[in-house]
């Protein structure tokens, strides 16, 4: 049986190549006697910023009594570990025997629905995927002409097109759920033109500049095993009768289908109108508002690096914070060396969010502020009271911004005065910003999250948290404000059979990860139930 080694500490100036090398010293072994190895985790410890270090954890099959060296390794060491060790297969289940007349119907291609597409079209069942947006080629251009001044188009921008959300929000992968599942979606995306590193990152990341080749290499992967892809298809109605899913009507006509796959981002804000109106079941639940802080990339370096220039070995530096209190004040979405965009689905509305490419080079930072604000705080019992809110700080910001989105923008310790700023800050923000003030722009909560919260954060790093940064806002699509109610088993909607919600517009997910995993455990309940198409 393999052992896995945890805590095997090397130096960051030593190359990874060495680890063999490394891990053998640790065991008391010779480096050949080292059967197969592979990395499990690797993290970062800059706690002793004179002695930063990599901390691995490492599975080794060794021809040896693995029982007796792990009780050797215990004796011999004082910091690394070692244990029996076999990581839990991935298996699909096979395929049930309820019928199905036609291909299951996905509806968005984020990361739940581009997943769930991918392991349905392995097993066979030949799914459609309908996109409202355009396919990844096409929208990049769109999302670089609205950068540059360019008109918004509502259909195909950073929130909707082929890859959801995450293609264009930094692409990182973290995630707290842990098992085969969640390692098999990571090698997918290993796969399909992503860093094998990403397996074993602690906090990996592929950037946006590489998820569109992702994006386009599981697209094709679905295609291959007998998939299809519509974009430009946009899903304007249910057809349900006698509390089953019969189809979907969409801009380009009728569709057929007795399970539906709602797959739909956190930003559908017509999908959720529609669903409410047809009275399947959803809930108001919280969701993340805030600000997003941007400062000096340089900045970050030095107070997570020290005096030493790592970042030339370790890239950008980035980090996560929380200030406890009524309403926590946590850090979302860090992006280091990264730019803030324009995160906007419908036109007259403006709202910030993140992004990096895959070598941080930006010489800015940036990362969210935000609380969670819950349903009793929205002001409303309606189940969309949480659209309504966000719509609201949204739409002040688009006219803080002059009609035009440009970002609205405030100096951190301007904003901590209750004084303008005068100037206009330099900001990552390509299309423009405007002096604006900040505490106009967000609910209560998060102003006075910010006014106690702020201040402690600069404390903790000697002054220099606040000094040069500028907050612009809001940030108000961290997560989704509504959960479409589903059985906890089937997955399937109360009351109307064959609709699957999953991912981050359904309520469930909270990252590309977590979204990804999502639609994996999607097509296993779909699997587990129906029946391969025939023919």
């Amino acid at each position: 049986m393999p052992i896995r080694v945890s805590n095997v500490r090397m130096a960051v100036d030593r190359p990874e190549g060495e680890l063999p090398v490394r891990l053998a010293a640790v065991l008391g072994l010779k480096t050949e006697e080292l059967d197969r190895w592979r990395i499990l985790r690797k993290s970062l410890d800059v706690r002793d910023k004179h002695d930063v270090s990599f901390v691995y954890s490492v599975e080794v099959a060794l021809p040896l009594d693995e029982a007796r060296l792990v009780a050797n390794l215990q004796k011999r060491s004082q910091t690394a570990r070692a244990e029996l060790y076999r990581e839990p297969p991935f298996d699909m289940p096979p395929p049930g025997s309820e019928p199905l007349e036609h291909p299951p119907v996905i509806v968005g291609s984020g990361p739940a629905g581009m997943v769930a597409a991918v392991f349905l079209a392995e097993a066979g069942y030949r799914p459609i995927v309908l996109e409202r947006g355009q396919a990844v080629r096409e929208r990049i251009r769109d999302v670089a002409d609205l950068e540059s001044g360019g008109e918004f188009n509502p259909e195909s921008n950073y929130l909707f097109g082929e890859g959801g959300a995450g293609t264009f929000s930094d692409g990182k992968l973290t995630c707290r759920l842990h098992g085969p599942d969640v390692r098999r979606v990571l090698t997918l995306l290993a796969e399909c033109k992503g860093r094998p590193s990403i397996l074993y990152d602690y906090r990996p990341h592929l950037g946006s500049n590489r998820l569109p080749a992702v994006v386009k290499a599981l697209r094709q992967r679905v295609i291959m095993h007998g998939g299809e892809f519509r974009f430009s298809c946009r899903v304007e109605d249910l057809d349900l009768r006698d509390g089953r899913v019969r189809g979907v009507a969409t801009s380009s006509g009728h569709i057929p289908a007795s399970v539906v796959v709602l797959a739909i981002g956190h930003s559908a804000r017509d999908t959720y109108q529609m669903l409410f109106d047809r009275g399947v079941p959803m809930v108001a639940k919280p969701f993340q508002i805030g600000v997003r802080i941007e400062q000096p990339q340089s900045q970050v370096n030095r107070a997570q690096y020290g005096p030493s220039p790592l970042e030339e070995k370790l890239g950008a530096a980035d980090y996560s914070l929380v200030v406890r209190g009524e309403s926590d004040l946590f850090t979302f979405c860090m992006c280091a060396g990264g730019q803030v965009i324009p995160s906007v689905s419908e036109p007259g509305y403006f709202c910030t969010n993140g992004m990096s490419l895959s070598r941080r080079a930006s010489p800015f930072a940036n990362s969210g502020l935000m609380i969670t604000l819950a349903p009793e705080d929205f002001g409303s019992a309606h189940v969309l009271a949480g659209v309504e809110v966000q719509r609201l700080y949204e739409g002040r910001a688009f006219a803080a911004g002059r009609g035009h989105y440009l970002c609205p923008i405030q100096r951190a310790l301007d904003f901590l005065a209750g004084r303008p700023t005068s100037d206009v800050p330099p900001s990552s923000f390509m299309r423009g910003v405007v002096p604006a003030e900040i505490a106009q722009l967000v609910p209560p909560q998060v102003v006075e999250a910010l006014r106690r919260g702020l201040p402690q954060l600069d404390r903790r790093w000697r002054g220099k948290f606040l000094e040069n940064a500028t907050l612009v806002g809001p940030e108000s699509r961290g997560s989704s404000p509504v959960r479409i109610e589903r059985d906890k088993q089937t997955l399937v909607t109360p009351g109307v059979e064959g609709l699957y919600p999953i991912g981050e517009g359904a309520g469930y997910a909270g990252g590309i990860v977590s979204a990804a995993v999502d639609g994996l455990r999607c097509a296993k309940a779909i699997v587990r139930r129906f029946a391969r198409l025939e023919g």
